[in-house]
């Protein structure tokens, strides 16, 4: 059995100190017993479509994501927190994986939204990584509409997805379908956790943000969900669950 927590965030586009702070608040505040923490997209850097980002972007193995690295080590906790990278003279959308006391994993978001493909490079690889769950796809946001993803999970028979998001609260509803249908599909839980608040920042576009984190069942269903508040939403992945699904829809079956 495996404890999550989608911890449902409002980010302070820029400010790495700030989104630091509040992800350490939160990492400590949970309760004793989750597994892993699902971070929202951008919870450390915030975003914004300008040359602004440049300045805010993180390297891998900078003193930020050490922090992270001793956060999970110290809560005993696995963390997924995205930010924007600098590498190879590119920014990219990426997340960490940040296993306690083991070497954090990678993913770079693979499909570009909007303002996005202004400023960042798409990522070319698909990450998979063992967690408390089971092996564990990592998508971020925008990649849950693209199906193929999804089936190239299915082969790789994962039991879980991990997806970060900023979802526009415009666009809500389709944030909701998706996780389901990505559990639904797969087959597998899936875990959503979206980005509160607003971003406000002069001369860079107003967004309300969804919220709306949620864990689907393997049947698709809503195991339990959020509306806007920023609050964590703990849910139990019952290995039981997912087998009983699978068994009965014959997935994966020898």
């Amino acid at each position: 059995m495996a404890t999550v927590a989608a911890c449902q965030l409002a980010i302070d586009d820029l400010d790495v100190e700030a989104n630091l702070a509040a992800v350490t608040t939160r990492v400590h505040g949970l309760p004793a017993d989750v597994d892993v923490a699902v971070f929202p997209e951008h919870a450390l850097t915030g975003f914004v479509a300008d040359g602004r980002m440049a300045e805010a972007a993180l390297r891998r193995g900078g003193a930020v994501l050490e922090r992270i690295e001793r956060l999970a080590d110290e809560a005993e906790t696995a963390l997924l927190v995205g930010f924007v990278e600098r590498a190879e003279g590119a920014l990219y959308n990426a997340t960490a994986y940040v296993p306690p006391d083991s070497q954090p994993a990678f993913y770079r978001k693979r499909h570009l939204w909007a303002g996005e493909r202004e400023v960042l490079e798409p990522g070319s690889e698909r990450v998979v990584v063992d967690t408390p769950a089971g092996r564990t796809g990592l998508l971020t946001c925008y990649d849950l509409n693209f199906v193929e993803e999804s089936a190239a999970f299915a082969r790789e028979r994962v039991d879980a997805l991990f997806v970060p998001g900023a979802w526009p609260a415009t666009y809500s509803e389709n944030w909701t379908l998706l996780l389901r249908a990505r559990a639904l599909d797969g087959v597998r839980w899936v875990v959503g956790s979206g980005r509160t608040g607003r971003r406000d920042l002069p001369d860079a576009e107003t967004v309300e943000y969804a919220g709306r984190s949620l864990v689907a069942r393997p049947d698709g269903g809503v195991r339990a969900a959020l509306d806007r508040r920023e609050t964590d939403l703990v849910a139990d992945l019952n290995p039981e669950t997912l087998a009983a699904q699978r068994d009965l829809v014959g997935i994966y079956g020898e």
